[in-house]
């Protein structure tokens, strides 16, 4: 990567980065960036029986917090709400779904440190 990166240039490497990752793990990426009103959902993937929302958080330092810790209450809300629109819409109501989060960790000249997936981070939330 280049130094200098932009906030957004993070962000768009950073999902890059994942959704290698993903693959490589057996996911098949059913859509990227699944925006609403209300909000998006970075990857939207299916593993095995499973649509699983991914939410993708990088950083290239600890200044704003952890990328897990930017998930916040607020963001599952919006999360739930942007999967329960998707599974409506596509007619999916009983399909087995999840929220992941998958956390890049880049340095300051953008070079990978490592990728971190949480499956099931965590609960619908109303």
């Amino acid at each position: 990567m280049k130094s200098k990166l932009t906030a957004a240039d993070v962000g768009r490497y950073g999902e890059e980065l994942a959704l290698r990752f993903l693959k490589r793990q057996g996911y098949q990426i059913v859509a990227r960036n699944y925006r609403k009103a209300f909000g998006e959902v970075d990857i939207i993937a299916q593993f095995k029986e499973t649509l699983v929302f991914v939410e993708v958080k990088t950083r290239q330092s600890a200044r704003f917090g952890t990328p897990f810790e930017a998930v916040g209450f607020r963001k599952q809300r919006q999360l739930s709400r942007i999967a329960q629109d998707y599974l409506q819409f596509h007619g999916s109501v009983e399909v087995s779904a999840r929220f992941d989060v998958v956390a890049v960790r880049l340095d300051r000249d953008g070079n990978l440190i490592d990728v971190n997936h949480v499956q099931n981070a965590f609960e619908f939330i109303e």
